[in-house]
């Protein structure tokens, strides 16, 4: 069998790891896959029965920016080495640390070469960019966005996307777990939405680690809006980090008891499960991971439309064309809409603001979407029902399909 080595810095956390083990899992049956890792701190996902090699050059703050040019060619060098010795037909790539590796490591071997570029930050740095094409056999984007970037922007062909594989009955199984740690009627209520208070909570949800690309600042100060029409609402954010910037702006905003920070969960499903809505606020994504979950466990969800990823996922083709012909250059929308599979907003401001005296268009717009799903329990319903429909067709067959099909066709 032919070789497949998946290059990936860690596997502690995000979006692009995760679907590193499930592409290892997945491709097993057309490959030898091996994934290489340059630390194992803090491993956080099932790797058992994989075949992992840590080179163990994990990431350095000393000595500034010299200590980083040392480390990548350290990491350059060690992956040279494996390509060569484990005769490696084709490395993938996932994330900029680890496509500067790949591209690098490329000269005196024989591995074909593909470069993830898998959020919209991927894209900022021109010469990364300029690099990564270069030297790649084949660039591969997770949204059709990136790719309609790369073309516009780059005028560069050799690229294709894939959306992320998304295993529905795995996540439905991990959500039944810890149920008696995240009983909903004890921890989220379970009552129905009422304008005088009446029954029980009705909680909002969003998984993400604490970075400005998430925009937590936008989300909790909407929800301090939604909280004057429907005071029985909450909100959870989970994941890790330093989240003192969102929880003194909460404070500040006086919903401090109305807005939990339960910190990194190995599962976070059952948190999901035990939501109503999942709200995504970033400002910056790849193909979010996090809402794909959350419809699989069929929650009704709302999105800003940021650079990549929501308008592929909550729109359907026909919306998603007119709005990139309304938007030829990739800009957000300007306005709601109530898509097929659910709700986008413009855009967040990606400059983080825990001024909680400032409340911004964007916030005030993001108030504005989640009302328009809270206002009707149909519609959250309907909503939900769609956004199920919606996740079965990111199914990990289909992708293990398409994916070979792509590396089949760089060598």
């Amino acid at each position: 069998m032919k070789h497949l080595l998946l290059i990936v810095p860690m596997l502690h956390q995000g979006g692009f790891e995760r679907v590193c083990v499930a592409t290892a899992r997945l491709m097993e049956k057309y490959y030898k896959v091996t994934i290489l890792i340059f630390s194992d701190k803090d491993i956080n996902y099932d790797i058992s029965g994989l075949d992992v090699v840590n080179i163990d050059v994990p990431a350095t703050r000393k000595f500034g920016k010299l200590g980083k040019v040392v480390n990548v060619f350290r990491r350059v060098s060690k992956v040279r080495k494996y390509k060569k010795t484990h005769n490696v037909d084709i490395a993938y790539s996932f994330g900029s640390s680890a496509n500067y590796v790949n591209v690098l490591s490329k000269a005196g071997t024989k591995t074909r070469v593909l470069t993830g570029l898998r959020c919209s930050t991927d894209m900022e740095n021109t010469r990364e960019v300029s690099l990564f094409c270069n030297k790649a056999d084949q660039v591969l984007s997770c949204s059709k966005e990136i790719m309609r970037e790369l073309l516009r922007e780059y005028d560069y062909e050799k690229s294709s996307y894939i959306y992320n594989p998304l295993d529905t009955e795995m996540i439905r199984e991990k959500a039944k777990e810890e149920e008696a740690l995240l009983n909903a009627s004890d921890m989220f209520g379970n009552g129905k939405l009422s304008d005088d208070n009446e029954g029980g909570f009705v909680t909002l949800i969003s998984v993400g680690r604490q970075d400005y690309i998430k925009g937590f600042w936008h989300l909790i100060k909407a929800f301090s809006m939604v909280l004057g029409k429907y005071p029985n609402t909450r909100l959870w954010i989970v994941g890790t980090g330093d989240f003192g910037g969102p929880r003194k702006l909460a404070e500040d905003l006086g919903v401090a008891e109305k807005v939990f920070f339960p910190g990194l969960q190995k599962n976070p499903f059952p948190f999901v499960n035990a939501a109503d809505m999942y709200v995504l606020s970033s400002n910056h994504e790849g193909f979010p991971n996090a809402i794909l979950e959350a419809m699989a466990l069929g929650k009704p969800c709302v999105a800003a439309d940021c650079k990549t990823g929501p308008r592929e996922i909550l729109l359907n083709e026909k919306e998603y064309g007119e709005l990139i012909a309304a938007k030829p250059d990739g800009a957000s929308t300007d306005r709601i809409i109530e898509g097929e599979f659910g709700i986008i907003v413009p855009d967040m401001n990606q400059n983080t603001d825990f001024d909680a005296s400032n409340i911004t268009e964007d916030d005030k717009m993001l108030a504005e979407g989640i009302l328009k799903m809270l206002s009707d329990e149909e519609k959250m319903k309907h909503y939900g029902e769609k956004a199920y429909e919606r996740a079965l067709t990111y199914n990990p067959g289909k992708y293990a399909e398409d994916l070979f099909d792509i590396l089949e066709k760089v060598q």
